[in-house]
């Protein structure tokens, strides 16, 4: 008689399954949720983290690193950067000898990509450690590079604690991307969108649905423990006036798209010219430290990522032109120094930093010339971000939708879609690259990815799926429904041809009637007409065989119909929005 643990657990799984339909979507929905608050809870702890070393280092409580610069003397502002590159670098080596032996990607758009989503928690631990050092001294590079990085991490390890398969780990990295910048700067959707366009290039419900659970449930963990302020805050409403105004939007988004190529040339350039020092990596970044503490004894507003310099060209509009022009090109020099030394971070923020400035210039000249113009300096800044974002990472929607969400003022969209889809053109009518996209062929993972072969179902192949014997009691059939979450079992005789499947709904009736049950076999609930795919069938074919079965997996047969294991419709999907 059929135990009657066994029997409740079987009748509330048929019953949720009737009502809800859960399915692999909906698991994958969870973990990626669960993905975003371990991102959201790491980014905090990041930031704290840096906050905690910016006091043993600079011996000040204050956590704007412009005003701790400012605070300094100048052989302080030098040694601090210069100190904290040293530690970085030894960071770095000490971790290469001692930790991270083997060679195994810690980049998680190539793992995302071309990888097979596994990066190593332990390697990117070093890294970030590095990061934390260079970033609490003041080196010119963004906080977002580290935080994304160990989210994605994170949910590598996460993923592949759950034996997941291959398009799903990568899909949890990805996730761990977007909660990440998510969490970085509090921008839910721009989150999703930063790693649907830049780095997946599609916007499929199967990827851009887990990619925003994840944000979102990031975003609630960052305000849960930080607050819910936006990242950039304006004293007064954005407002365009006449429409007259549009036009003006337009010339700073050529302007945008101009800056941007020769900025990605010095960043490359700035990288070229330390490799060809052939210094220890240790120097190295003491030396792009030393070159940011001397930049920063004339501009001490160089230090750090640039966000609380972005704070006060969105609150004033009385500064002198001079000093951020010089302000400007300061920060592009020790940006450049930053990233060419191989110090650990990102460009996101800095290349904010210079949209700010580039808008603030340009609407300083125009209230030169045209006092009566509506738009103030601020507001010419808050959408040159966008325009500078767009044309450095080409991807538009998403730099529109996280200028509004970093400063939720909604009348700056019109103006941002104008200067952002003017910026994307400019820059590649100048034939400039995303700057992922130069990141990515520095690694030699962009022609990986152009010559991926055509895959077939056995590249998706999963092994080992429940299987039982055609004579397997209705007992034995139903402890192997409630040890796995399959709704089907695979029917198979002694030489493991494949026979059929007994679905789940097939025992609801027996579940009333133990007595009978106790006579039932596999053989008398087997269904033979369930479809098959052989491995070397292409996707699209596999695709096909879906699209004609409400089935979430199909099993996979070999010669003679042996069974070969199956492929999930999940993992189908998302590697087809890959492609």
């Amino acid at each position: 008689m059929l135990a009657f643990k066994i029997e409740k657990i079987l009748r509330l799984r048929l019953w949720l399954l009737e009502r809800f339909r859960f399915g692999e979507a909906s698991i994958t929905l969870f973990w990626a949720g669960m993905v975003g608050l371990c991102g959201g809870l790491l980014s905090v702890g990041f930031l704290r983290c840096v906050h905690a070393l910016q006091r043993v280092l600079t011996d000040h409580s204050e956590s704007n690193l412009i005003v701790i610069a400012t605070n300094l003397n100048n052989w302080e502002r030098v040694l601090i950067p210069t100190v904290g590159g040293l530690l970085a670098g030894g960071v770095l080596y000490l971790g290469s000898r001692l930790l991270t032996r083997d060679k195994k990607t810690t980049d998680y758009m190539e793992a995302v990509l071309v990888g097979n989503g596994v990066i190593r928690l332990r390697d990117t631990t070093v890294k970030s450690l590095s990061s934390l050092c260079s970033i609490a001294s003041g080196s010119s590079i963004g906080r977002e590079g580290a935080m994304v990085t160990l989210s994605a991490a994170f949910a590598s390890w996460l993923g592949r604690a759950r034996k997941v398969s291959t398009p799903r780990l990568r899909l949890l990295v990805a996730c761990g991307a977007a909660a990440g910048i998510a969490a970085a700067y509090k921008t839910p959707v721009a989150g999703a969108l930063f790693v649907a366009e830049i780095i997946l290039g599609t916007l499929t419900m199967e990827t851009f649905g887990p990619l925003v659970v994840s944000s979102l449930v990031s975003t609630l963990a960052v305000y849960q423990l930080i607050g819910t302020t936006p990242t950039y805050l304006m004293p007064t409403a954005f407002h365009v006036g006449s429409n007259w105004n549009y036009p003006l939007f337009l010339l700073l988004g050529i302007l945008a798209g101009m800056f941007s190529p020769l900025f990605l040339k010095l960043l490359c350039g700035g990288e070229a010219l330390f490799r060809r020092l052939r210094l220890p990596l240790t120097v190295k970044l003491g030396l792009g430290g030393l070159l940011v503490g001397l930049v920063s004894v004339y501009a001490p507003q160089v230090w750090g990522n640039g966000y609380g310099v972005v704070g006060d060209y969105l609150r004033l509009d009385t500064l002198a032109w001079t000093t951020v022009a010089l302000t400007l090109l300061c920060k592009i020099f020790a940006t450049t120094a930053s990233v060419g030394s191989g110090a650990v971070g990102g460009v996101f923020t800095p290349t904010l930093f210079m949209g700010a400035a580039i808008g603030w210039l340009f609407g300083t000249l125009l209230h030169a010339v045209w006092p009566a113009l509506t738009v103030t300096p601020a507001g010419f800044a808050l959408v040159g971000m966008g325009c500078v974002l767009a044309a450095s990472t080409q991807a538009v929607l998403m730099s529109i939708i996280m200028i509004f969400e970093m400063s939720l003022q909604y009348e700056v969209v019109l103006p941002l879609m104008l200067g952002c889809v003017t910026a994307y053109f400019v820059a590649r009518g100048l034939s400039q690259p995303s700057i992922y996209a130069a990141h990515l062929q520095n690694k030699a993972a962009a022609g990986a990815l152009l010559n991926r072969r055509a895959l077939t179902v056995s590249d998706l192949l999963r092994r080992n799926p429940p299987t039982v014997a055609e004579t397997a009691s209705f007992g034995e059939i139903a402890q192997l429904f409630v040890a796995n979450r399959f709704n089907n079992l695979y029917v198979v005789d002694r030489q493991r041809r494949f026979l059929g499947v007994v679905s789940l709904h097939e025992m609801k009736p027996f579940l009333n009637d133990p007595n009978i049950a106790q006579a039932v076999i596999a053989a008398d609930l087997m269904r033979d007409d369930f479809p098959t795919l052989t491995a070397e069938q292409s996707l699209a074919q596999a695709l096909q065989c879906f699209s004609t079965a409400d089935v979430e997996r199909v099993p996979v047969l070999g010669d003679e119909r042996r069974l070969l294991g199956y492929i999930s419709k999940t993992d189908l999907l998302l590697t087809m929005a890959g492609q």
